[in-house]
């Protein structure tokens, strides 16, 4: 007997992460899926679509696609673009669906009533703008008739060694059940990221690299972060490595007391800004928790080789503009205050360096995102080198059969926006048994 066909369409498909684990849910409840229309505008995410599903046809810009022309279908797969509500985005977010890539989700939908969908987005979206815009798109999709579940989770409690919270909302059509479905209580398995590791693949012999390992061990570089954003046994910081100039024993001292110092809240209300994480604080206020004669001079050493900043406090200012919905939003950035004195901050940033971080085999990855996932670094035969692609697939769930034949910045810049295949996998699975 034929195998029931269930047909889905896969929008803002990327590589296709949601369209994979849907198939595989659907192929382990034993039915046949059938991807009838997919959507995606990336053009090495293309590339890797039809290396994948060469048959398929793949159409571009979803937001000129008429709803009507769209073939019909059981199941909307989506993981709309999410910039407007991640911490990497600047959050201004939408007051309504108008103007926004959710609104083609929904448009779809209302015309081509499909008996349930699956959207995944960053966990940000949970709390935008105070929740409203949640709230819009959950009570959006209840009005067009659907049972609607949201849940947060994250990717190391489904076998993958990756710290990845995301929210995944899915729904199933009012007439074809009675209840919402359940997004609670899966089977949870962990894995550590030694599991997943390559070996003897090429080491990188970098200047930066050669220097981390004339500095320390592998043993020592192992779960490090190379940053100056943070204080703590886990960083590594410029001064550690001496990478603007030599610095002393003491200066060191001074400039691991002034990076968790300078955090402190006290020091918005002495200042009298709201309170960022990071102040610049003058000679007086430095000298309220170090005491040093030569202070003036260290500090004039260290502006000069550009570990520490002279610089004024900075200000919030929040801006009101007019939506294309004629709602007022309201959002908010910092500017230097110049009515304030300068002081002395740590000269921080992200991503400052080649290495960001050195993954260990005992850990989970942290949350990888395109921006940074070549600046992570693992151990190989007693040296330094980047992930692999193929161990980024590992860490978003792809099977080894999965095709990725592209070049190393697009492959990594395709996985930082990909989903967890697993994940989607699990939740599909409780839209499938609904349904």
């Amino acid at each position: 007997m034929a195998k029931e066909v269930i047909k889905f369409i896969d929008l803002f498909a990327g590589i296709g992460g949601i369209r994979l684990g849907l198939e595989l849910a659907l192929r382990k409840a034993g039915y046949t899926p059938k991807c009838v229309f997919t959507s995606e505008i990336k053009e090495h995410a293309i590339k890797v679509l039809k290396q994948n599903h060469p048959k398929d046809k793949i159409t571009g810009d979803i937001t000129k696609v008429e709803a009507s022309t769209i073939p019909d279908f059981d199941i909307l797969c989506g993981g709309f673009p999410c910039q407007a509500f991640s911490a990497a985005g600047n959050r201004d977010g939408f007051a309504d669906t108008r103007g926004t890539l959710f609104f083609d989700v929904e448009r779809i939908i209302l015309e081509k009533k499909p008996k349930g969908f699956i959207l995944e987005n960053v966990e940000g979206l949970v709390n935008h703008d105070g929740g409203n815009t949640l709230e819009v798109i959950l009570s959006n999709l209840d009005a067009a008739d659907y049972w609607v579940s949201y849940k947060v989770l994250n990717s190391i409690d489904f076998g993958v060694p990756q710290e990845r919270k995301r929210i995944y909302i899915i729904g199933i059509r009012k007439d074809l059940c009675d209840s919402p479905i359940s997004l609670e209580k899966f089977p949870q398995t962990q894995k550590k990221l030694g599991k997943i590791l390559e070996s003897g693949k090429p080491t990188s012999d970098s200047p930066f690299v050669k220097l981390l390992l004339e500095k320390f061990t592998v043993e020592e570089l192992s779960g490090k972060a190379i940053k100056d954003k943070r204080g703590g046994t886990s960083n590594i910081h410029s001064w550690d490595l001496e990478l603007k100039g030599p610095v002393t024993d003491e200066e060191k001292r001074f400039l691991n007391l002034l990076l968790t110092e300078r955090r402190k809240k006290k020091w918005a209300d002495i200042i009298g800004i709201k309170w960022m994480d990071g102040m610049p604080l003058t000679k007086s206020q430095i000298e309220d928790f170090y005491q040093n004669d030569n202070l003036q001079e260290m500090l004039d050493d260290l502006t000069a080789k550009g570990y520490v900043r002279y610089e004024h406090p900075k200000k919030q200012i929040t801006e009101k503009h007019i939506a294309p919905n004629g709602k007022v939003v309201t959002t908010s950035r910092r500017i230097s205050d110049t009515t304030k004195p300068k002081g002395y901050n740590i000269v921080a940033g992200k991503l400052s360096y080649e290495v960001g971080k050195i993954l260990s085999p005992k850990e989970v990855a942290p949350t990888l995102v395109a921006t940074d996932m070549q600046h992570l670094y693992v151990i190989d035969n007693g040296g330094l080198r980047t992930l692999t692609l193929r161990e980024g697939l590992r860490l978003f769930g792809y099977p080894e059969s999965f095709k990725f034949d592209i070049d190393e910045a697009n492959g990594f810049d395709l996985l930082g926006n990909t989903v967890v295949v697993p994940v989607i996998k699990a939740v599909a699975t409780r839209l499938v048994e609904k349904l």
